[in-house]
């Protein structure tokens, strides 16, 4: 499923191996959580699976040489907090599948997840395809000035990587038109009282611009206990 998205759908660049394997795969995926949304109505294999997210806890990541993040985001003042922290990462859902009813199973999953490790805090990285930021002019405008992380929980980008997002200023931001243009992840992340940190990554391999996000799961849980009540 992420190869099919992420190499033949949105134009990353897979290594040899990758191509010859058709799999995306890199070293954290051994020892990550992966969430699964599976159609079993689907012919048994690799088809079955429609959604998927990749998850990394801090207790995990320290037995392994840290999260993937910091390739991208100084992430020091998140690490900062005490207790366990997630890194979502590889969020991947099939073309057809791009559903609220899909994205509700993936959030369930999350919230399910988040609970039973006492997770405070999450954290990752969200894309914009493609890698001109002036085409994601206002998306990045409207991220930076009204959902930018206060300093306790902001990742900033790493120097060598740092791309501005303030490329309009916040009164040529129209919020109602910027909002539309912010892809469903990123936008699904808002809803939850998500925040951007300061700074955007392009990523060639990827054909992506990345934001990272943060995120403290106490609505995530609330949200999931009201389904349950």
């Amino acid at each position: 499923l992420r190869y099919r998205v992420f190499y033949e759908e949105m134009a990353a660049k897979p290594s040899e191996i990758m191509a010859q394997k058709r799999r995306d795969f890199d070293a954290f995926d051994e020892y990550c959580d992966h969430l699964l949304v599976i159609d079993t109505d689907k012919p048994a294999g690799d088809s079955q699976v429609v959604g998927t997210y990749r998850l990394l806890r801090r207790s995990i990541a320290e037995k392994h040489g840290g999260f993937y993040s910091p390739w991208e985001y100084n992430i020091d003042r998140i690490l900062e907090h005490s207790g366990e922290l997630l890194e979502l990462g590889r969020s991947c859902v099939e073309g057809p599948y791009r559903t609220r009813a899909t994205m509700t199973l993936l959030w369930r999953g999350i919230a399910a997840y988040v609970m039973y490790y006492d997770v405070p805090l999450m954290f990752g990285c969200a894309s914009l395809e493609g890698i001109n930021p002036v085409d994601h002019s206002e998306t990045l405008s409207y991220l930076h000035h009204f959902h930018m992380a206060p300093p306790e929980i902001r990742a900033v980008a790493q120097p060598e990587h740092f791309v501005d997002m303030n490329l309009l200023s916040k009164e040529a931001v129209s919020g109602r038109s910027a909002l539309r243009s912010v892809p469903p992840l990123i936008k699904g992340y808002l809803r939850l009282n998500g925040f951007v940190g300061n700074g955007a990554v392009i990523d060639k391999q990827w054909n992506s611009i990345d934001v990272s996000i943060v995120v403290k799961t106490d609505l995530v849980t609330q949200k999931y206990r009201d389904k349950l009540t």
